[in-house]
Parts: C-alpha cells; structure tokens; sequence
C-alpha cells in the first residue's frame, strides 16, 4: 500500500528482457540500509518486488503482466521513474490509498502553463473514466493528484510547481504515455453494490428470476 507522495525519482541502469518477463535495475538515493530483500516499491506507479540491491541500486522481478498493463516494459536505459517506498504503520497518509496495481495507461494530449502551474490533459479508456469524480483522486505514474475535470474518455489535472520539479512530470510531453491508477474505493463500491452472479452485472433473466419481470 502506498500514499503517491514521491520520495525520490530514480533513472533506469538497465532493463532485461527474460521472454515475456524481465528484470529492472534502477539507481536511487534511497538508503539501502532502509530497504530489505522483498520490500514493496512503487516504481512509477507499478508495485515491484525488490529482489536485489547493492552500488546505489535496486533490482526487481517483472512479471508478464506488469509488462503488459504498464509502461515498465517501455523504459530505457536512463529513462527517470517515480519512486516510493510502500507505507507503513504510523506514517501519515498524505496522499490518498494508492494499491500499486495499474488500472491502464493514459496518453497526455494537452499541456498548458499556466501562473508557474502546469494544467495537463490526459485520455484513458472509458471504461476506466467512470471511476473519476472531479476532485477526487488519481494516480499518475505513482504520484496522487487531484482530479480537476473530466470528460468521457479523459481527464485534467494541475501540477503545482514542487510537483512538476520532484517527479517525472518535468520530462513529460504531448503523446506520452503514463501508468493510471483509479481511486480504488469506487472500484469496490461497485463491485459490492452489483447483483453476484458468475458473468457479472444485472440481466433480464436476473429480474424475471426475482420477479420483476
């Protein structure tokens, strides 16, 4: 679990392709000393496993689906990634409930600076969109903002100016892409809330079996 408050943007010294897998090394100034074999970190949003660690660096396992609902399998060598450490008891939550596991990957299409504020645009799914409310909260790239609109198949946000400069968003442009994480409350609100059965959602055969039909 974490909270999308970025402790340190790191930069990729190699990622290797296994097959469908891979393995990612990242250099950071994160201490060493404060990270075990098998911690959780959010590495641009995506939670990763440390599996090994040493020169200033930590390596992680990366798994098909990792790959596949995420731009991990993207990055290059050299390219900066969000970083944080996942929570722990007692630490304040700044941010919002962020679970690390990406819900698809959005597109920026618009950037605009406006008073030293950046006001960027971003498209995703909209089967995804739903779980958007205007302000609330979103994940991008592992960093937790605030929803300043929406739109059907998209969304705006602004970035404050320490923001901008502490993470990744400082490098993005139009066309790129990045990891989206919805609020996951409305996500089990509405998977609680809709009649069970094994395909999912309400039918017409439901009703007529409940008699309202």
């Amino acid at each position: 679990m974490f909270t999308g408050l970025i402790e340190d943007t790191g930069q990729v010294v190699t990622f290797t392709r296994h097959s469908e897998a891979g393995v990612l090394t990242v250099a950071t100034s994160l201490l060493p000393a404060e990270i075990a074999l098998g911690d959780s970190v959010a590495v641009n949003g995506a939670c990763l496993t440390v599996t090994s660690k040493g020169n200033g660096a930590l390596s992680f396992d990366v798994s098909p689906e990792s790959i596949t609902r995420t731009t991990i399998g993207k990055l290059k060598n050299g390219s900066r990634v969000n970083l944080e450490r996942a929570l722990r008891l007692g630490d304040r939550l700044g941010g919002h409930i962020v679970s690390g596991h990406i819900d698809c990957c959005g597109r920026l299409t618009h950037a605009e600076n406006r008073s030293g504020n950046h006001q960027l645009q971003f498209s995703l799914p909209p089967e995804h969109a739903r779980y958007l409310v205007e302000k609330g909260s979103v994940t991008i790239d592992g960093i937790s903002l605030t929803v300043n609109s929406i739109a059907r198949d998209g969304f705006a946000v602004n970035i404050i100016p320490h923001t901008y400069a502490k993470t990744t968003l400082e490098h993005i442009r139009v066309g790129d892409q990045v990891n989206l994480e919805t609020d996951i409350i409305g996500k089990y609100v509405e998977r609680l809330t809709a009649p069970w059965k094994p395909d999912g959602g309400l039918s017409m055969k439901t009703l007529a079996e409940n008699g309202f039909l």
